[in-house]
């Protein structure tokens, strides 16, 4: 058994290269061999999202608090509240994030495929993140 303690890893800084705006990121677990699953626990300011991205054996998010969006290609975008949990099916291109005027914090929990849990790709831009809920997104280019 392995215990990791509240605070042993610091908090850092999504990187610019696969979130828009401030994005916090804690990782409080990953599975042992042979285990594959590993979680994260992001906070989202206003205005912060994700980059397109899809997950080889998918990916499951379980919203702590505030309000956020997602989007499944081509779906609309779906408003996410606390006590939701959000499943993605593996290898479907999707984004998360806060709205424009408010935070999101949730758990991401996924398994690694071939060492591998998340293939990123491009930036949403603005005018699919602002259509909002109900909005049709399309692919960013």
């Amino acid at each position: 058994m392995q215990i990791q303690r509240n605070g042993a890893k610091p908090s850092v800084k999504g990187p610019a290269e696969t979130f828009t705006g401030n994005v916090r990121i804690d990782t409080p677990f990953a599975a042992l061999a042979p285990g594959r699953a590993s979680g994260a626990i992001v906070t989202f300011e206003p205005g912060a999202r994700t980059a397109w991205h899809t997950h080889p054996l998918g990916q499951t998010l379980i919203v702590t608090s505030g309000l956020g969006w997602t989007q499944v290609e081509g779906g609309p975008v779906e408003e996410i509240r606390p006590g939701d949990v959000v499943c993605c099916p593996a290898k479907v291109r999707h984004w998360h994030g806060g709205t424009p005027t408010t935070a999101v914090t949730h758990v991401a929990i996924a398994e690694a495929l071939d060492g591998r849990s998340v293939d990123w790709m491009e930036h949403v831009p603005d005018e699919v993140y602002l259509a909002g809920p109900g909005g049709q997104g399309v692919r960013g280019t």
